[in-house]
């Protein structure tokens, strides 16, 4: 909003960036906000060491985030890490997702016959393009559903598993039933963002996720944007069914728009779920993922007889996250019965032994109103996905209801310099 010319206010009434998915630390911090008395032991290093976030999320290499990232040119307060491989849980144990072909001839995932079907989807996959029809073999991404395609390939149930889950992303089956082309394009990206780095298609920032509000706080700063921490929202202020400010400290701040988070406007929003998320401090790497200091787990629903897949993203103390030699890794699902712990043991146990534990149990907020009358628009609550496309998805649709007009990456390029002129030399 600041590079397209508003005039913006941020107030937050926390005394950190991000909200729901900030980075904590000291690790003090982290004991505190879960209750658990004795603080860390001092087995756990340095608190100033540790960066934990609350909500895991990766970067899709050639995803969205990336995009919106590279316009605005807030790269240059990050520093990125490839996540070191995603894997995949079947029958009780994990394997490497392919991510070459000759990972994919190699891998223990499928036999030999599937291992050549499978390529040839790939193939299939990577030619496709929407626009011309010589690319499509038959199939209509209008009308043939993704059930249809594995059929033509005539790929397996473990296979489908993991196409769908692990390369697609998607969280349910419900997407088997629906047109193909969404799928075909989810794999692509996949693929797409893993040539970028070949070890998996997976980004993460040095020093935790809290850094990309703080990036996106500074460029706002730069198109005149004012940034207030610590400071308490009392009521936002209508007038005539819309908004017209907001009131912190006796004072009110008027607005024209007005974009919050759930917790804000709790009238407006209805719950629609909850996920739970359980940060795990290690002493280790995580057993048979070749000791990677970062990593992906999927847990496909199918493998536990559950609806929604379980997600685990591991990242360590080589993300300048925690204290040396350090690992965590945080689990994540959405809750499916009246005991969430239990639904999420499969992946507790790919972990042990864990030296500590935080359990969230979050609920999920979207909202009742577009704002188009009240002028008020508010953001989805974080899901349980490991990557953030969904949530650019959520931005975009925002931003949309607001302007009017489509989210243009184009627009987004920075057209101002830092203040520090590190362009002039």
């Amino acid at each position: 909003m600041s590079v397209n010319g508003k005039k913006v206010l941020h107030m937050d009434r926390n005394p950190y960036y991000g909200g729901e998915s900030s980075s904590i630390t000291p690790l003090e911090e982290l004991y505190k906000r879960f209750g658990i008395p004795d603080g860390p032991p001092e087995s756990m290093g340095r608190g100033r060491d540790w960066n934990v976030d609350l909500i895991p999320k990766f970067l899709m290499a050639n995803g969205q985030l990336v995009k919106m990232l590279l316009y605005t040119e807030v790269t240059r307060y990050l520093d990125f890490k490839v996540v070191e491989g995603s894997f995949v849980y079947k029958g009780g144990k994990i394997y490497k997702v392919p991510s070459t072909e000759t990972e994919a001839l190699a891998s223990n995932l499928m036999g030999m016959f599937e291992k050549r079907r499978f390529r040839k989807f790939l193939v299939f996959v990577a030619n496709f393009d929407e626009n011309d029809p010589k690319t499509f073999e038959g199939v209509d991404p209008k009308l043939t559903t993704m059930r249809d395609v594995y059929k033509k390939f005539d790929l397996g149930q473990d296979v489908i598993d993991f196409t769908g889950h692990a390369l697609a992303l998607y969280r349910t089956d419900d997407y088997l039933d629906q047109h193909c082309l969404e799928t075909i394009n989810r794999i692509k990206l996949y693929s797409e963002s893993l040539a970028r780095y070949g070890k998996s298609p997976y980004l993460y920032p040095l020093y935790g996720l809290g850094e990309l509000p703080q990036g996106f706080a500074r460029l706002s700063a730069i198109y005149g944007g004012t940034y207030m921490l610590n400071k308490p929202v009392e009521e936002i202020v209508m007038e005539k069914g819309h908004v017209i400010g907001v009131k912190s400290e006796g004072e009110v701040a008027r607005c024209k728009q007005l974009i919050c988070d759930p917790s804000y406007v709790q009238d407006r929003v209805r719950k629609v779920g909850q996920v739970i998320r359980v940060i795990c401090i290690l002493s280790h790497p995580i057993k048979n993922t070749n000791d990677a200091n970062s990593c992906q787990i999927i847990i496909p629903q199918n493998q536990v007889n559950r609806k929604s897949d379980i997600y685990v993203c591991m990242i360590s103390y080589a993300h300048n996250v925690a204290a040396q030699g350090k690992y965590i890794a945080i689990a994540s699902t959405t809750v499916e019965t009246n005991e969430p712990e239990k639904e999420i043991e499969p992946a507790l146990e790919l972990l042990e032994p864990i030296d500590q534990k935080f359990v969230a149990i979050s609920d999920l907020y979207e909202s009742t109103d577009d704002g188009s009358e009240s002028q008020i628009f508010s953001s989805r609550s974080y899901d349980a996905t490991t990557h953030f496309e969904t949530t650019c998805n959520d931005i975009k649709d925002i931003y949309k209801r607001m302007t009017g007009s489509d989210f243009d990456f184009e627009n987004m390029k920075r057209k101002q310099n830092d203040v520090f002129g590190e362009d002039e030399q």
